[in-house]
């Protein structure tokens, strides 16, 4: 490294050669340029001319100079100059451990690592020595036996980061069982760039059970940043925003979601120096804050960054019930009239269908209410009693109000009020009181209703009384002018009991008449939690048996919404809260109309900061910012530039760069002419129109090329097979396949692409993406292809675990993809055209996964042969290697075997490809046949 300069030589003794520089600049001086030949006819006066000795001519200044840089070029260019150097090196000797944390943190700057990660691998490979790679946010069970960096460097591409916390614990274990067995004689680990319990007992096991030199790359200059659980409050949403290091001050702003990603709001939030956490809150309405789903830091591409409102922070439910007697022909005077009036801005109301409570009850708390109003009911059954009290303690709000019932019935035996009750309550006004009608008294600074306005005429005439205790002041909410409480409140569980000591009607006070109670209930709406989903609400969400709840939307890595993943699990409804993990992702799990959510981190999560000195004795190195520019390419070019300007510079001091004039005239009457007799240019869309004839001509089959000739070999081998047997068995006569650019091509004129993956090639770009996510949703279909049913691990179930299925699952979250499934025994698929059971290709037992389609009733699935859907699904995945099934060459001979050598799989393989063509052809014309008979019979009458 120089000093002051970011350069470094991965040669220096080759500097050694500049010394030489004198010597050729003395070489240089004194040699002469050629002489120049002059025309001069009077040599006879030459002749007589007496000779004498001369001095040789130096050669210009400025040459000697110009040869000077081209060997001093050179000689930079054999030193093998980087800029910017990492100064990286392969820790210790022998074969290589490298551990890679690919969680949620690492994905800030995903690329940055997954480059460090390869150079690692480069060097090691230089140096001959074998590398053994794990991952921390994967299982346990990965393969760590060193291997060949090429076989490395793959599963590097394949690594995305995971949208959940490492396991290092586990990883650990895994590490000390195969320790015995492997000798590493070095450990580089790419961290998260977060401290912490968890990494300092992770470096401390590195560097005592791997005995080996340890190198940690833990600070990458960029401060992580997260967002914990919002917590809601009667007219606001906070938000605490978490970083890693806390030095300099710094701002950032928080943006609002709903469930199309719309922006709702946007909000933002400050860090002072040294603070590690500080708050954002979100000022909405309750309608606009209802929309929110989603709350993320602008300009943060992580899962940490994200926070995800499920059904607790949307509009409640409120159900209502009354122990008043049912009057149809005053349904105005009612007590449930002026809750319901009173709520509807901002709650749905669920009203019973039955007056029985015993009935009642359950129906609101089945139907997912958040709040439960009960107008003067003074004697519960015990049933009753219990099971309000389970849903409270579940998080539910029991919200009473008084009245002639409740102020005779025994306090002493209801459980289910906040306060001690007086019996017979209290009138105020009237000829046999001596105390008026008292006002409201201002709410207190921790009471919910703080900050509301009070109506001035407001007047209460008869409460029910609470019995003084210690508790009670604490316990008050609201109380009258004379200090008497009017609202009170008690936690039971995760739930509250709250009691309005008046009527919900204008009889006791006419508090319902204003807009007070209006502003009351609707921060007691927004004060009360949504309680666990019931069984039934959750059998709801996708007709199973079990009370669990399927993934709805999940987070990847980035933080972007992703639509499936095979390996995430139901989440349960009861039982201890869930973390994020590899069975349950950060996501959404539910339907549309009720979910619950999954989010990375906790209300009293923190990102402690990188501590070196707690890492023991292993070397601790930051990321690079840039990648190392290797200089000798560009140093060599301007050497080859110097060598041109000497050649030119040689051949003008000789007189070779004069030109007669007869030559001038030639060139430029070349130029002239060049124009008319030159052939007219082609155009540069002529390759795309040739494309677009060749595919619209005839019916044709196309696969994507990957730029693996031995891959795109065999899919073009594939689809001729295949056409060819299309062309024998179906009125279908398909041309030659054709290979597809996705980058370049036009997808449109291809109803099914077959897409073998690769895991070696590139990913595709954005750009890319976007062109293929319109394919698919204006009614392509692309037939994915891992190719890797040999290398799944027996029993596994979904897609993941090798380099081509995670290349693969990489792809797909850049895509709007539906939820998937394997393909169902009433699938049309199944009889597109042949009968089939079973789709396989090279290899069997892998499942053909396609879009999930709606649940229906199984009663009336039953009576059908095929299931309908709406259009073809827009994605098919296999493992099973189709293309290597049909592949034949041009007599017909089969290019490779099945596995198992089955003639019967053959068969099925292309059975399996002729249905997957009709489906996409004909769509779900199969399950539109259930209703021929019905027709028919239409027609008859």
């Amino acid at each position: 490294m120089i000093a002051g300069l970011p350069l470094a030589f991965g040669a220096p003794l080759v500097l050694a050669a500049l010394v030489l520089l004198p010597a050729i600049w003395w070489l240089l001086k004194l040699t002469p340029p050629k002489p120049r030949l002059e025309s001069f006819p009077p040599t006879r006066i030459l002749a007589e001319i007496t000779q004498r000795d001369e001095q040789p001519a130096r050669s210009p200044w400025w040459l000697t100079a110009l040869r000077l840089l081209l060997a001093a070029l050179v000689i930079l260019a054999l030193a093998a100059p980087i800029w910017r150097p990492t100064g990286e090196s392969a820790p210790g000797s022998g074969p290589l451990l490298l551990v890679i944390d690919n969680d949620w943190a690492s994905a800030r700057d995903w690329e940055t690592r997954i480059d460090t990660a390869r150079r690692i691998a480069g060097l090691a490979e230089s140096a001959g020595r074998p590398v053994g790679l794990i991952a921390t946010a994967e299982p346990p069970n990965q393969e760590v036996a060193p291997t060949d960096a090429a076989t490395i460097r793959t599963r590097i591409d394949a690594l995305v980061p995971r949208p959940y916390p490492t396991n290092r614990a586990a990883i650990a274990a895994a590490l000390q069982t195969s320790a015995p067995a492997v000798a590493f004689g070095g450990v580089a680990w790419l961290s998260n760039g977060l401290g912490g319990k968890d990494a300092e007992d992770f470096s401390r096991f590195l560097d005592s059970a791997v005995k080996a030199p340890v190198t940690i790359y833990g600070r990458d200059g960029k401060s992580l940043l997260g967002l914990a659980a919002p917590v809601a409050t009667a007219d606001a949403l906070t938000l605490a925003v978490l970083r890693g290091e806390g030095e300099t001050d710094s701002t950032g702003t928080l943006v609002a979601r709903d469930m199309k990603g719309r922006s709702v709001g946007e909000t933002p939030f400050t860090f002072k120096a040294s603070d590690l956490r500080t708050d954002a809150v979100f000022n909405l309405p309750t309608e606009l804050r209802n929309e929110i789903v989603r709350v993320e830091i602008a300009g943060q591409q992580t899962a940490g960054a994200v926070q995800l409102l499920d059904d607790r922070f949307k509009r409640r439910r409120i159900g209502l019930i009354s122990g008043a007697s049912s009057d149809n022909a005053q349904p105005l005077l009612s007590p449930l009239y002026y809750i319901t009036r009173a709520v509807q801005p901002f709650a749905d109301v669920i009203e019973p269908r039955d007056a029985n409570a015993g009935l009642a009850v359950p129906q609101m708390i089945e139907a997912g209410s958040a709040v439960i109003a009960m107008a003067d009911i003074g004697t519960l059954t015990p049933d009753v009693e219990d099971k309000l009290a389970t849903w409270v303690e579940a998080g539910g709000t029991l919200l009473r109000f008084a009245g002639p019932r409740l102020a005779a019935a025994s306090a002493a035996t209801d459980n289910l009020i906040p306060v001690r009750l007086r019996e017979g309550g209290r009138v105020l006004g009237g000829s046999l009181s001596w105390s008026s009608p008292q006002p409201l008294a201002s709410f207190s600074d921790t009471s919910p209703f703080a900050g509301l306005t009070i109506a001035p005429d407001i007047e209460v005439r008869r409460q029910v009384l609470a019995e003084p205790d210690a508790s009670l002041p604490s316990r008050t909410w609201a109380a009258l002018a004379d200090g008497t409480p009017l609202v009170t409140a008690a936690p039971l569980g995760k739930g509250w009991l709250i009691l309005f000591h008046v009527t919900a009607d204008a009889s006791w006070s006419n508090l319902p008449l204003s807009g007070t109670f209006v502003e009351m209930l609707r921060r007691i709406s927004a004060f009360a939690s949504v309680p666990l989903l019931s069984d039934s609400s959750a059998k709801t969400v996708e007709g199973s048996a079990g009370a669990a709840l399927p993934p709805y939307r999940l987070l990847d890595g980035f933080g972007h919404f992703v639509t499936s993943d095979p390996v995430a699990r139901p989440l349960p409804v009861s039982g201890a809260p869930v973390g994020p993990s590899r069975e349950h992702p950060p996501g959404l799990y539910g339907n549309e109309d009720g979910f619950r959510a999954i989010n990375v981190l906790a209300p009293d999560a923190t990102l402690p900061p990188f501590d070196v000195s707690a890492m023991g004795n292993a070397e601790i190195r930051p990321y690079p910012t840039t990648a190392p520019t290797d200089l000798s390419p560009y140093l060599l070019l301007a050497a080859f530039v110097c060598l041109i300007a000497d050649a030119l510079a040689v051949l003008w001091l000789n007189g070779g760069l004069r030109v007669r004039r007869h030559v001038a005239a030639a060139v430029i009457l070349s130029l002239t002419l060049a124009p008319v007799f030159s052939p007219p240019p082609a155009r540069a869309d002529a390759a795309s129109d040739q494309f677009a004839m060749d595919a619209v001509n005839t019916s044709r089959l196309a696969y994507v090329r990957t730029g693996n000739a031995e891959i795109d070999d065999m899919s073009e081998a594939g689809l001729a097979g295949l056409s060819r047997a299309l062309g024998a068995r179906t009125a279908m006569e398909p041309d030659n396949p054709l290979g597809v650019d996705v980058e370049k091509d036009e997808l449109s004129f291809f109803p099914l692409l077959y897409w073998p993956i690769d895991p070696a090639s590139p990913m595709p770009s954005s750009t890319t993406l976007a062109r293929i996510d319109a394919y698919m949703k204006q009614g392509g279909s692309i037939l994915f292809d891992t190719r890797d049913a040999m290398e799944r691990a027996p029993g596994s179930t979904g897609f993941g675990g090798t380099p081509a299925a995670e290349r693969l699952r990489a792809m797909l979250s850049g895509l709007d993809i539906p939820p998937l499934e394997p393909v169902s025994g009433n699938h049309v698929l199944t009889k597109a055209f042949y009968l089939l059971d079973d789709f396989p290709g090279r290899y069997s037992g892998g499942p053909l996964w396609v879009e999930a389609s709606p649940p229906e009733d199984d009663a009336a699935a039953a009576q059908r042969p095929a299931r309908p859907g709406d259009g073809v699904s827009s994605i098919l995945i296999t493992e099973n290697d189709m293309a290597a099934a049909w592949a034949t060459d041009p007599d017909g001979r089969y290019l490779v075997p099945t596995i198992p050598p089955d003639p019967r799989q053959r068969e099925l393989a292309y059975r399996t490809g002729i249905n997957i063509v009709m489906y996409t052809l004909t769509g779900n014309y199969k399950a539109d046949q259930v209703h021929v008979p019905a027709l028919l019979e239409r027609l008859g009458q």
